[in-house]
């Protein structure tokens, strides 16, 4: 352990000092931060072989983009970010929806191809019909007969025609978060941010905005 990061295990626990509310700011995102980045040093003393742990430190340059006032590359991710919690349960069930269609695709084609043709089992079948509607093609599993043939071209158009569904979702939720966009000033009370623009008071404590 060096003095650099002696230093920056100082600077952390300061931070809880210094701020009004210490839990908010070690709940936030930076403060999850800026712990992640501290635990690696640690866990390596009593842990043999956690050094490598240590690249999560990267984490930190995440804060040069407050640093610089580039914030608002932080404020696209966090966009993506209430996107996707906000299309979860769609894409949840589209993703269960896909799941079923290949299993269904996947025992079709152990019933028809068998183990001459590289049909094992059904979990080799599911395997193949996860590959075929992903679009991915290994090539290592394959139908022979016409009958199997034909239900992989039906795989083949259906992966196709699946990719198109999460991206709709996901990009109307972007639009919809676009509407309306947050700013990324921070509290100075729970050091919480996306206020809308035209706000006074803090929406999660009601502290005052500067």
């Amino acid at each position: 352990m060096d003095v650099y990061h002696i230093l920056f295990t100082v600077e952390y626990f300061l931070r809880l000092i210094c701020v009004r509310r210490p839990w908010h700011y070690a709940t936030s995102f930076y403060g999850v931060v800026d712990l992640l980045a501290v635990i690696p040093t640690y866990l390596s003393l009593f842990v043999a072989g956690t050094q490598s742990m240590i690249v999560i430190r990267a984490l930190r340059l995440l804060r040069v983009f407050r640093v610089f006032k580039v914030v608002r590359f932080l404020g696209e991710m966090k966009s993506m970010i209430d996107a996707l919690r906000a299309t979860r349960i769609k894409i949840a069930v589209f993703l269960f929806t896909v799941v079923t269609l290949a299993l269904i695709m996947g025992t079709t084609m152990y019933v028809i191809e068998g183990d001459d043709n590289g049909f094992t089992s059904i979990p080799r079948g599911f395997y193949w019909a996860i590959v075929t509607i992903t679009t991915v093609g290994y090539g290592d599993v394959a139908p022979k007969t016409a009958l199997g043939q034909a239900v992989a071209s039906v795989a083949m158009v259906l992966g196709y025609s699946l990719i198109i569904i999460p991206t709709g979702i996901f990009a109307m939720e972007l639009i919809k978060l676009s509407r309306n966009k947050p700013t990324t000033q921070v509290c100075p009370e729970c050091s919480r941010e996306g206020h809308d623009a035209d706000a006074v008071c803090c929406k999660y404590c009601g502290g005052k905005l500067n």
